[in-house]
C-alpha cells in the first residue's frame, strides 16, 4: 500500500454556496498511477462540508438550501456569534451537519460512485473565501 497527498484550492461565494468538485478530484486521481484503493477527502475549514449529491440545479439551488435553513437559518441567534463577535453561528452548525471529510473507493483508476452522484463541497461561511481540500488516496501502484 502507498499513500500521496494533493491539496486543492478554489473560491467560493459563501451562503451554502454548493460547488462539485468531482472533476477537480478525478483529473487528482488521473494523474497519479494508483489503480485500487481508497480516496479521502478532508475540508479545511470548520465552516465547510463535504457530501455526495446528485448535483442538478433544483436540489443544489434550492432544496439542499432550504434543509440546511430549517435546521440552522442564517441571522438566527447563536452563543457562537456572541462569543466571537461574528454572524457565522449557522455556517458551523451547518457543517457539523454535513462532516468535513468523504471516503470514496476507487479501481481501474476511477472512482466507485453512483451514476448521479458527484462530490459536493459546502462553504456555509457567511462571505467569500478560498478553500482547500485535502485529498489522500491509499491503494495500490
Amino acid at each position: 500500500m502507498e499513500i500521496e497527498t494533493v491539496e486543492i484550492e478554489f473560491s467560493t461565494r459563501g451562503k451554502t454556496d454548493i460547488i462539485d468538485i468531482t472533476p477537480k478530484v478525478n483529473q487528482v486521481l488521473e494523474k497519479t498511477e494508483f489503480k485500487e484503493g481508497h480516496i479521502i477527502l478532508f475540508s479545511v475549514g470548520s465552516t465547510s462540508g463535504l457530501s455526495t449529491i446528485e448535483y442538478e440545479p433544483g436540489l443544489v439551488h434550492h432544496d439542499v438550501s432550504r434543509m440546511f435553513d430549517n435546521f440552522a437559518p442564517y441571522g438566527d441567534h447563536y452563543q457562537h456569534n456572541l462569543t466571537w463577535g461574528d454572524d457565522n453561528g449557522a455556517s458551523h452548525l451547518r457543517s457539523t451537519l454535513t462532516g468535513s471529510s468523504l471516503t470514496i473507493p476507487f479501481k481501474n483508476n476511477k472512482l466507485m460512485m453512483g451514476t448521479w452522484q458527484q462530490i459536493a463541497y459546502f462553504d456555509f461561511d457567511t462571505r467569500p473565501r478560498s478553500r482547500k481540500v485535502i485529498i489522500q488516496l491509499i491503494g495500490k501502484k
